[in-house]
């Protein structure tokens, strides 16, 4: 039987790629963008799945795919992938928001705890011998009682508001519509943000939540509130970030992402107030394997076929 030909447009382990290439005739798009017009042009007519994690998939990459059938996103976010045109085309769509989600969640909590504790600079103060010499570090902000706002309550949300509640907030959250779940529902971002003392940040990023957390969220957020961004980094206006924390009208920051990721702008790395970390929300070995899998689980699903797991290569299995 002729193999399903399908697209790798991310980078994958490599126990991941073996698994797909015994299904599939995988192709490899070129990593140099000058060579995928053409690339494209000879091979695209063939395939019938793709494999993607950052890639953009525009109109211009879906009139060179026109047999496709189903993307496989390694990642959560969709927000490189032209949904519109992809719907319309009756294009399935999976992605690992399910997987990540756990991971992505304590994530948030390790930000949240980080910031209102700030645990940073408790570790230079031990480490610089402060403590040893008597100084007293200063009091922290409790998450017992703290009124969090969840921007988002998708899978990652939450489990997000799970871990909250499980550590003394009150929960509210904002969304496209209300949930039947026992939070408070706030129709914007801003109202959510005048009745919180921290927000968390788990939409996806779409032109409804481009600069969603804008200067005027901020300043309903207050001077002793905090911002958590585990979402896509243009969801927050990062220099109306910075000028609120500059002109101290919000408490501190806790970022994953950023909106020209990796460049973070120095004012943010600067500020002790803010903790940053290199997009790891979803970071973990355990996590990022499940991520790969999925990929390949919904590719051979779609397809009616079985994934090599790895008890079969063991076995020697076919």
């Amino acid at each position: 039987m002729t193999k399903p030909i399908i697209l790798r447009a991310a980078k994958l382990p490599a126990a991941t790629l073996a698994e797909l290439e015994h299904l599939f005739t995988v192709l490899h798009l070129p990593e140099d963008k000058a060579d995928v017009l053409a690339f494209l042009k000879q091979h695209g007519a063939s395939v019938r799945g793709l494999a993607l994690r950052k890639t953009v998939v525009d109109q211009t990459m879906l009139e060179a795919l026109p047999a496709l059938e189903i993307i496989a996103s390694y990642s959560a976010g969709l927000d490189n992938v032209d949904l519109d045109a992809v719907r319309a085309r009756g294009i399935q769509v999976r992605n690992s928001s399910q997987i990540l989600a756990r991971d992505v969640a304590n994530t948030a909590m390790a930000l949240l705890l980080a910031v209102t504790r700030d645990i940073v600079s408790a570790d230079a103060f031990v480490r610089d011998g402060s403590w040893a010499r008597g100084n007293t570090f200063p009091l922290g902000r409790s998450i017992v009682g703290m009124k969090v706002g969840v921007v988002g309550l998708g899978a990652i949300g939450s489990e997000v508001a799970l871990r909250l509640q499980a550590l003394g907030a009150v929960v509210a959250y904002t969304g496209p519509r209300p949930k039947a779940v026992d939070l408070a529902f706030h129709a914007t971002v801003h109202e959510l943000a005048e009745v919180s003392d921290a927000l968390v940040l788990t939409c996806p990023l779409t032109n409804a939540t481009h600069h969603a957390v804008d200067a005027a969220v901020l300043q309903a957020l207050g001077p002793r509130g905090y911002l958590i961004n585990i979402s896509r980094g243009p969801v927050v206006d990062e220099e109306a970030l910075i000028g609120a924390l500059a002109q101290g009208r919000i408490a501190g920051a806790g970022l994953d992402v950023f909106e020209l990721e990796p460049a973070v702008p120095q004012e943010l790395i600067e500020d002790p107030r803010v903790i940053l970390t290199p997009h790891i929300g979803s970071g973990t070995e355990e996590t990022r394997q499940a991520m790969a899998d999925n990929v390949v689980e919904a590719l051979a699903d779609h397809f009616q076929l079985r994934p090599l797991r790895q008890e079969d290569a063991v076995r020697g299995l076919d």
